[in-house]
């Protein structure tokens, strides 16, 4: 069985996925003309300006952005980052860098598409997504693909954003404090319920208090290290971009990579750490109080600018400098060592982030696997769901997640796929609402 989902994983996440992904970044940024790179300052005045957001919804713009925020800073940002460079070596950052850049189209037309096909469930709560922008966008003949993302997405969050989640802290205390993994598994089931079970607008409320926090005491802690280590950071920037193009040579433990590894892995641990064409973030945003598709379009694709171009770049960048690479260790592990060698305490400081970002992509992730089971099941699915959620989350700090980490990682493909033809066939109605907004 292992070998069938390693093979069928393998085809998921291979070369006709990321061109896909990689395809569809290119197809959305030309028909733009480029837009979600040229209105970055534009996005931000947004997002400060429009803080309790006008129009329809369930939650403000902006919490929009930190509830989806709070799904994608996660072990991504830490274990994600450190993985890809231990397999495709330096140069893997710089191809995350492109697949963001390219992301941020992606992800702003995943938005506009959920603002304007969302619809509102029998409790009055705003429900969107693929789902309902295939339902509501596409022609019948492609339903069967919303139902398809639908039930992907349900059931991937239990294992990548769950299971997975409360196994890595579960991990990562008893390896730094020798807390017993049932322990942790119990008092995470009790602080995520507390949070979940209130719905949408309690998951908002904690993410737009934690998410700016966490995210921002990271970021001053890399560039600490950096500030440091000033005059590292050109050779630094020179070898990232000369390892994407070339490959990088063996060194220490590493065992170096070529062009088309730093190639992959770049592309596949930047997507798995933004989501940009999963089709996650959308399902936030469509409970946005907004009237304005192409407005929350832009504040959803910093989501991309801030997870992948920031954070995943200052986590790069302090792994690079302190030169841990030829150590041969690789996740979690290579970037508490970097931090380590920073400076004394460095591996607490870690420990304590993966613990947040990994407790945040756990609420994050609740409310689209909910919104997932809505567009199944209508509302009645609400609370069994969201008890099923939590009461799962001290069984993954209990058991090994080999193979549902692969078969979590595949289903997340099997997401992104009807996401990614939805956006193809809907990015003509994305150009026109755009070029109308910009127009006026």
């Amino acid at each position: 069985m292992t070998e069938l989902i390693t093979t069928i994983n393998g085809w998921a996440w291979g070369p006709v996925m990321l061109a896909l992904l990689l395809g569809t970044g290119i197809y959305l940024s030309l028909g733009l003309r480029a837009i979600t790179v040229r209105k970055i300052p534009t996005a931000f005045r947004l997002l400060l300006s429009g803080r309790k957001g006008e129009g329809k919804g369930d939650i403000s713009p902006f919490s929009a952005l930190m509830t989806s925020l709070s799904a994608t800073i996660g072990t991504g940002n830490i274990a994600g980052v450190a993985t890809a460079l231990a397999l495709g070596g330096p140069g893997a950052l710089f191809w995350m860098w492109i697949t963001a850049l390219l992301g941020m189209a992606t992800k702003y037309a995943e938005a506009v598409c959920a603002v304007k096909y969302r619809e509102q469930d029998e409790d009055g709560n705003y429900s969107g997504g693929p789902m309902y922008y295939i339902k509501n966008g596409l022609h019948k003949r492609w339903h069967w693909l919303g139902i398809a993302f639908a039930i992907f997405g349900s059931l991937a969050g239990f294992g990548i954003a769950n299971t997975v989640q409360s196994n890595s802290v579960s991990q990562v205390l008893n390896d730094s404090f020798s807390v017993p993994p049932l322990v942790t598994g119990l008092v995470l089931m009790v602080l995520v319920g507390a949070v979940v079970l209130g719905g949408i607008k309690r998951i908002a409320s904690v993410a737009s208090l934690l998410v700016p926090m966490m995210a921002l005491s990271y970021i001053l802690m890399c560039l600490f290290v950096i500030a440091s280590n000033l005059s590292a950071v050109p050779a630094a920037l020179t070898y990232i971009v000369e390892s994407a193009m070339t490959g990088s040579a063996a060194a220490g433990g590493f065992a170096g990579a070529t062009m088309w590894a730093a190639l992959r892995f770049g592309v596949a641990r930047g997507i798995f750490s933004n989501e940009a064409g999963l089709g996650s973030a959308p399902i936030a945003h469509a409970a946005a109080r907004t009237d304005q598709p192409v407005q929350q379009g832009m504040i959803a694709m910093l989501g991309t600018f801030i997870d992948t171009l920031i954070v995943c770049t200052m986590t790069g960048l302090v792994i690079v400098i302190m030169d841990v690479l030829p150590s041969g260790v690789s996740g979690a592990s290579l970037t508490t060592m970097a931090f380590s060698n920073a400076f004394p305490g460095g591996d607490i400081i870690v420990t304590i982030a993966l613990c947040l970002f990994a407790f945040t992509t756990m609420i994050g992730w609740s409310f689209y696997g909910e919104r997932c089971v809505v567009f199944l099941f209508g509302t009645r699915a609400i609370l069994p769901f969201r008890v099923a959620w939590v009461v799962v989350i001290p069984v993954g700090t209990m058991v090994e997640l080999d193979m549902v980490w692969l078969i979590a990682d595949t289903l997340n493909a099997f997401m992104a796929i009807p996401n990614l033809i939805a956006l193809l066939l809907l990015g003509p109605m994305v150009f026109k609402l755009t070029r109308e907004y910009f127009k006026k």
